[in-house]
């Protein structure tokens, strides 16, 4: 069993990471929150108004291909930045029940694969990602409690009111939650990218909206915690998230920049 603190909300939480079991097979609540995470996010993307003249079987088609190319690459990626450990331990690479997904890969293969099967469909690719984008943010708000489960993602030492207070290998500690400021983030990535469908003024908006608020936050949150991908001395996630910060940044600009161009050119031809 585990126990987490919230000292400052003076909440303690006791639980056990599996859910229930079947036929013997351990089913872990990491495991539930992200199947639930999934399940509210399509049902949302079946409610929505904003469509953008999209099949919802198409939806449903892409997310079955995102969850396997995902969980494909949120695991290479998680290999690719421990190969010390892997290259030693092989069989362990195939052992996804031992953890060790990272949501960038998830993200960079899943997206990769609905591409590619907009490629071959002939569907417009940035208007899909258009639709779907918030719904992937509020499914990795629900992901993101599959940490507090069990017990990872957290980050350093702090006093602060919102402190998590954990038994580890060097006894009671009191951290950042960085996992519950992810959480809270995404969801209110969820709220402020629906606000922008609904005034959506160019394809690729909703999706550019979402690289730069998730990138941003992603930049701060990694400082914080203590389990972060290394290359180097680099944390590789927030290297990562600072590139795409300053590219969502860039093509938001470019775009800009080419409508007032077009602006002035039909102001100068009349």
């Amino acid at each position: 069993m585990n126990l987490v603190k919230f000292p400052g909300l003076n909440l303690e939480f006791e639980f056990s990471k599996i859910a229930f079991s079947i036929f013997g097979i351990s089913v872990y609540k990491y495991a539930v929150c992200i199947v639930l995470g999934i399940v509210v996010a399509l049902i949302l993307c079946k409610l929505a108004k904003e469509k953008f003249d999209v099949e919802y079987s198409f939806v449903l088609e892409n997310t079955i291909l995102a969850i396997i190319f995902g969980t494909i690459g949120a695991r290479l990626y998680f290999v690719l930045f421990n190969l010390e450990y892997y290259s030693k331990h092989i069989a362990e690479i195939f052992n996804f029940r031992s953890g060790g997904l990272a949501i960038y890969g998830g993200l960079i293969f899943g997206a990769l694969a609905i591409i590619v099967n907009c490629k071959i469909r002939k569907k417009d690719t940035l208007n899909f990602l258009d639709y779907i984008i918030p719904y992937v943010a509020i499914a990795q708000c629900f992901g993101r409690f599959g940490n507090f489960f069990n017990v990872e993602a957290y980050g350093y030492e702090t006093t602060s009111f919102i402190r998590m207070g954990i038994d580890t290998v060097n006894g009671y500690m009191e951290v950042h939650p960085t996992f519950l400021y992810e959480a809270i983030a995404s969801f209110v990535i969820f709220v402020i990218l629906r606000f922008v469908q609904k005034k959506r003024e160019y394809k690729g908006q909703v999706v550019l909206c979402y690289f730069l608020l998730y990138s941003l936050i992603r930049t701060f949150i990694e400082g914080l915690r203590t389990d972060s991908l290394m290359l180097f001395n680099f944390r590789v996630s927030q290297v990562l998230s600072i590139i795409i910060l300053i590219l969502s940044i860039s093509m938001i600009i470019c775009r800009r920049f080419c409508e007032k161009m077009k602006c002035c050119e039909k102001q100068a031809s009349k």
